[in-house]
């Protein structure tokens, strides 16, 4: 087992693992720590504990201190100059006559080092634009080229929801989401009812699948042959978070509808089948995944 602290950058990013060697840390706490990058200020989101070492990626870097007043000036003086080196950036890019959108700028701790995170439909040749910016700003410059995912993920936006985006306030990672999940949890394919404001499936259905996968193993399919206690019928309907099935019964009085727990009925004769056309639109929204 390993003693350590998670720590994040940025409001709901990744947590990382630091070793706190001598020290104690409570959540909230602000930290000086070493990265791959550099030295970087952060915040205590998993104060002191123990992992088993499998899930350690070595070498484990340090906690080199708490953040004192210092250090946080300096941190609110490095959002200060993000904020200028968006708007001098956005400049160069038109003056280049380059086809991107600028999203974001960020400064590591010790200066060493600016990131710029842009969106572009393809490859682009910003050779020429880091030359410029790094006579400007005398350092050493990083273009990074995003997802759309993560341009939501960091400008943030309203969901359909009504609530702020999840991958902006507690996802800290993507997790696949795909057709499949739409069409199990028999939601509408229509692509404006199931994408975020990303133009991606809505990371949200992901949230319920293993109960959907859970009950769709033991529920009957409609059209499904089932063994009722008043005799054989067809699946009509399935309400699936209900657990429960209506059934088309064929009796001497004529066709009777009535509805079971899936715990009252056994599958005689299932189906297994995905109509051509319906197969083809679950094709066509494939653009809407990952």
């Amino acid at each position: 087992m390993v003693n350590v602290v998670g720590v994040r950058f940025r409001t709901a990013g990744k947590i990382y693992y630091f070793d706190p060697l001598q020290f104690e840390f409570k959540k909230g706490e602000m930290v000086i720590v070493e990265t791959a990058r550099g030295v970087e200020c952060g915040e205590i989101v998993v104060p002191n504990h123990e992992v088993p070492d499998e899930e350690v990626v070595a070498p484990l870097k340090n906690v080199i201190r708490k953040a004192d007043e210092e250090d946080l000036k300096h941190a609110k003086e490095n959002r200060d100059k993000e904020r200028e080196a968006f708007s001098i950036c956005l400049e160069k890019i038109k003056k280049h006559g380059l086809d991107m959108k600028l999203i974001d700028v960020e400064y590591t701790f010790d200066n060493n080092k600016v990131l710029f995170y842009f969106t572009a439909d393809g490859r682009v040749d910003f050779r020429e634009l880091v030359k410029d910016l790094a006579s400007v700003f005398r350092t050493r410059i990083e273009l990074r080229q995003i997802g759309v995912r993560d341009e939501a993920k960091m400008m943030g936006a309203i969901g359909a929801c009504g609530r702020s985006l999840c991958c902006s306030t507690h996802l800290a990672e993507f997790h696949p989401v795909s057709i499949k999940m739409a069409k199990e949890q028999s939601l509408s394919l229509n692509p404006t009812k199931i994408s975020g404001t990303c133009g991606r499936l809505m990371c949200c259905l992901k949230y319920e699948q293993d109960t959907y996968e859970y009950l769709l193993k033991k529920t009957p399919k409609v059209e499904a042959v089932v063994q009722t206690p008043n005799g054989q019928g067809t699946v009509v309907q399935v309400n699936l978070l209900k657990e429960k099935v209506k059934v088309k019964l064929d009796s001497e009085q004529g066709t009777d509808i009535k509805e079971y727990s899936v715990n009252e009925v056994r599958v005689v004769k299932d189906v297994d089948r995905r109509a051509d056309q319906e197969e083809r639109l679950l094709e066509e929204l494939k653009g809407l995944e990952d």
